[in-house]
């Protein structure tokens, strides 16, 4: 009976570790659970895809909550000022906590030093008087959840031409005086070119009107915390709210807001990360 007894312990027990007691009982060991897979560029402005292990039930990027399927499949981005390391960890439903340390790969940035022109202010107190209310539009549509699923696919480019200004760029003016880095890219198109969506998402702002600097802006969100936004445009041929499919046209190139030509600004957000296009779409297609 105690040799039947212990056969039929391990037989209850098939995919854990075990060990057999002087006594003849079963001591079942806990499997350490695998590790995150992880698709993409772990590196400044790089977006990841990652499969937690069978069981997950919470990811985390340096302690704050990642958003995950039912089955595991999550994104992680990775801002243009990232700092050199980061800390993944999956909690499982039996509470084991399977932590990785991710090496945040540097990149080197285009600096362009003016050493003799001062930073060009901008106009005031309009600006000052309207730019609240639009960057506080700006943040109400990237905190909207929507069902978009475009985040699992492989981007494609809203429109191809000359890449104008890469990710990341910035302008140092005299004194030292840093600009705002360049958090998009742009793409040289005559006004009229027609932008397509990268991927499939939901349209969570579609301007009604010029903004100051924007022009007339398109954001789409792709889910779990990824959107896009399109700058200065001359048309917008979509609504908010409307679920778009990729490669569908969303609207015009155009030069409204502050630009000085005609071009397509395209820039990506995960989570409040700037991330790099160029990373996330590939090369530009000749």
């Amino acid at each position: 009976m105690k040799r039947l007894a212990t056969a039929l312990a391990l037989l209850a027990f098939p995919a854990a570790g075990f060990a057999l007691g002087g006594d003849g009982t079963v001591a079942v060991a806990q499997v350490p659970a695998a590790p995150v897979r992880l698709t993409g560029s772990i590196i400044q402005g790089g977006l990841v895809r990652g499969e937690a292990p069978a069981g997950a039930v919470r990811v985390t990027l340096d302690g704050a909550s990642v958003p995950m399927t039912s089955d595991g499949w999550f994104v992680i981005g990775f801002d243009r000022d990232a700092g050199p390391a980061a800390a993944l960890a999956v909690t499982m439903g039996d509470g084991r906590v399977v932590e990785q340390q991710l090496a945040v790969a540097p990149r080197h940035w285009a600096i362009s030093r003016l050493s003799t022109l001062p930073k060009i202010p901008l106009p005031q107190p309009a600006f000052a008087r309207v730019r609240p209310a639009e960057l506080a539009r700006i943040a109400a549509a990237r905190a909207l959840v929507t069902d978009a699923d475009g985040w699992q696919q492989q981007f494609g480019w809203p429109t191809t031409g000359r890449i104008s200004t890469r990710f990341g760029a910035q302008r140092i003016y005299a004194n030292g005086e840093a600009g705002s880095y360049h958090s998009g890219i742009d793409i040289a198109r005559p006004t009229g070119t027609v932008v397509r969506a990268p991927a499939d998402g939901v349209v969570i702002l579609a301007a009604d009107g010029p903004f100051t600097l924007e022009g007339n802006l398109l954001m789409l969100d792709h889910g779990m915390g990824l959107n896009s936004a399109f700058l200065h445009l001359s048309r917008i041929d979509v609504r908010a709210g409307e679920h778009v499919r990729q490669g569908q046209p969303i609207g015009l190139v155009g030069a409204t807001g502050r630009a000085t030509g005609p071009h397509l600004h395209w820039s990506l957000r995960w989570r409040g990360a700037k991330l790099d296009p160029l990373l996330v779409a590939g090369a530009m297609p000749r």
